[in-house]
């Protein structure tokens, strides 16, 4: 039964063009880990180690290269919890410029939007920072995203890119949430379809904390309630 699961998944896999990760897994235990000592009793389990999200980055950057290479990219980041991935996939595209025949010159821009209190996206997206937005008028733009939930707020700021007419917008994200909240919306490029759970680490906060954790983890309830606005 455990092969018929793991082919089952490795199909899956395929098919989203991503690393799916099924609604039966457990994750690892919190003390196979390093895990900072403030965070022991806030946590579930360990959903993604960190060196499984740096060998899935320096893929999509392959990935990325390939399907946008031809073109100067403007790498727009999404914070704050995209802050982590954004620096890490630029980290290995910059490798690829230098290591390979291919390369591409590439600058940077930030966004900064809300849609979540506690652990419920409110649907209400504001931005509350960012630089611009006319400066993307006629520019190829890779929007980096850490998580798509619902698909509501990445919707929402496509709309209001469109307004100044980039040349091309794709969108890349470490994460994809399967829940039935979802509107539909799928990103150019995704690292991990995960289940519906709250993850935080690797910069994904809850309330601001958590952005310190190297892993991508599932919160406890205990770790809600201590950290809840």
């Amino acid at each position: 039964m455990r092969g018929e699961g793991a082919m089952a998944a490795a199909m899956e896999a395929r098919r989203a063009g991503c690393v799916v990760i099924t609604d039966d897994e457990q994750g690892y235990d919190l003390d196979l880990f390093c895990i900072p000592k403030h965070y022991s009793n806030d946590l579930e389990r360990v959903f993604i180690p960190h060196g499984l999200i740096m060998d899935r980055t320096e893929r999509l950057a392959k990935e990325i290269m390939k399907a946008m290479g031809d073109h100067h990219i403007v790498a727009l980041c999404v914070l704050k919890g995209g802050y982590k991935f954004f620096a890490d996939l630029l980290d290995y595209i910059k490798a690829l410029n230098r290591n390979s025949d291919q390369s591409i010159p590439m600058t940077v821009d930030f966004i900064r939007l809300k849609s979540y209190c506690n652990d419920q996206s409110t649907g209400d997206i504001k931005v509350i920072g960012g630089d611009d937005l006319s400066t993307l008028t006629g520019k190829n733009v890779l929007i980096v995203e850490d998580i798509i939930d619902t698909g509501k707020t990445m919707q929402t700021l496509l709309n209001m890119l469109q307004e100044y007419k980039p040349n091309m917008v794709k969108v890349v994200s470490l994460l994809v949430k399967r829940t039935p909240r979802s509107v539909g919306y799928r990103p150019d490029f995704v690292g991990f379809e995960v289940p519906d759970k709250f993850v935080v680490g690797y910069a994904l906060d809850y309330n601001e904390y958590f952005r310190d954790l190297n892993h991508i983890c599932v919160i406890s309830e205990k770790g809600k309630e201590k950290y809840k606005a």
